[in-house]
């Protein structure tokens, strides 16, 4: 790799690190462990750098991926290798990270690299990076997206026949316990819902003081409305006739495409031109976990006798995704839990009236019949009613697609969420430096 890449440059240097899934400049959106976090710290991190920083994004390096990648002229991706070249769930990815981290310091130290700060996403990224921020003297931020406490409730609570089985699947007892360890240890934690923000405080005892909460983010450059007549042609392109009901993402049971299909009964019975569009994958080829979600569906469509208006599609590409939300009727985010649903705020971005779940974070920061709808989707009656009526009534569908894109706008975009996060920083350096001895401070520039 030319030393050219490396050089310093005089501008401050901040380290996003993701360490699971398939963290690239392109990311093969819906490949195992790479869906909406992947996105989230690619676009914060090009929005951080059009603030006037150098941002490198630390992952791991497994198969055939090369050891540093460019994503934008300031932003690039290290990878640092550990574990071995296999893929690694990010369940058991914890086992190897010291690994990582000894790798990542010495990559560090032998490029001279200083880092403002780093931002750490999910635990076993903060896992790794916790190791790094103590040994460099740096402050460390972490994301989680999402607290193992709480997707342990609601796995007991939703699946109570496969109980025996999660500490297999998702290593809930390891994963609490770092957690817990890692939130106590970091400069400060960032809940993106205030679920998050309150189950930090009361189950994991992270002082107040310490809990932020900066929402996610979406690109207000690809996601906007357009005119009816615009809508019109999108339609046609993609062959979108009737009410389309459009339902998007990874096929995982956590995000209730069945709960939707039960519901979607209630809707066709009401709604004879509405069908439901499950655009529902990956790129790559299906894992045997998502073949097995995807027969279930396919059955449950059959038992309905629902064969003639639900639609499988397969995976959007991103630079199709603002059409899809722009050519559908109504967007439904049925997640069993959800910590924030970024698809949602796109839907609501591009003028879509949207219906999310009431077991996630994003329906506390709306208000219901004015900027979206929500329901519990293990309520049948209750999500299909919530889904009817803006298909049914042209002045609440027109007020959602006016109102949800402007909290959108306002509240939601990248380049807010990356200002959040660098005020964020810079007032706990301001406050510390008050209250801290100078040589003890971690926040100081470390000259």
């Amino acid at each position: 790799m030319p030393t050219e890449t490396l050089a310093p440059t005089d501008l401050p240097r901040i380290a996003m690190v993701s360490t699971h899934g398939y963290v690239a400049a392109n990311p093969p959106l819906g490949a195992a462990d790479t869906g909406g976090q992947v996105v989230y710290v690619l676009e914060l991190s090009k929005k951080l750098a059009q603030l006037g920083y150098e941002v490198d994004i630390w992952t791991r390096r497994f198969e055939d991926q090369p050891e540093i990648e460019p994503v934008t002229d300031r932003v690039r991706i290290l990878r640092m290798p550990c574990g071995g070249r296999a893929f690694i769930a990010k369940e058991y990815l914890h086992e190897h990270l010291m690994e990582w981290s000894e790798n990542a310091l010495r990559f560090i130290r032998r490029h001279g690299l200083k880092y403002q700060f780093f931002n750490s996403h999910y635990w076993d990224a903060g896992y790794a990076t916790q190791h790094l921020a103590d040994v460099l003297d740096a402050p460390h931020v972490h994301t989680p997206h999402s607290l193992g406490i709480w997707k342990k409730q609601l796995m007991e609570r939703d699946f109570p026949e496969d109980a025996a089985n999660f500490e297999k699947k998702y290593n809930f007892a390891a994963r609490i316990r770092e957690e817990t360890v890692l939130y106590q240890s970091a400069d400060a934690v960032v809940a993106t819902t205030p679920p998050q923000l309150d189950m930090l405080t009361a189950d994991y005892g992270v002082p107040a003081a310490k809990a932020h909460m900066i929402p996610p983010g979406y690109d207000d450059n690809r996601y906007y409305p357009v005119s009816a007549a615009s809508r019109a042609v999108v339609r046609q392109r993609l062959g979108f006739e009737g009410k389309v009901v459009l339902a998007l993402g990874r096929l995982a049971r956590n995000k209730g495409y069945d709960l939707l299909v039960q519901s979607f009964a209630l809707v066709a019975a009401r709604l004879p031109e509405a069908r439901l569009h499950l655009a529902v994958g990956g790129e790559s080829d299906l894992s045997p976990r998502e073949k097995e979600v995807l027969d279930e569906l396919h059955r449950l469509v059959d038992e309905l006798n629902l064969r003639d208006r639900v639609r499988f599609a397969a995976f959007i590409p991103e630079d199709l995704m603002a059409d899809h939300y722009r050519a559908a009727d109504i967007f439904v985010l049925s997640s069993r839990y959800e910590p924030f649903g970024m698809t949602a705020i796109e839907a609501m971005a591009c003028g879509l009236p949207t219906v999310v779940t009431t077991h996630g974070g994003l329906f506390r920061a709306i208000t219901f019949g004015r900027h979206a709808l929500y329901a519990d989707p293990f309520d049948r009656e209750d999500l299909g009613m919530m889904i009817v009526k803006p298909l049914r009534h042209p002045r609440l569908w027109g007020r959602l697609s006016r109102m949800g894109a402007h909290k959108a706008r306002s509240l939601f975009t990248w380049t807010g969420i990356a200002q959040q996060l660098i005020a964020l920083v810079e007032e706990r350096a301001i406050a510390q430096a008050f209250t801290d001895d100078e040589w003890d401070e971690p926040w100081h520039d470390g000259d």
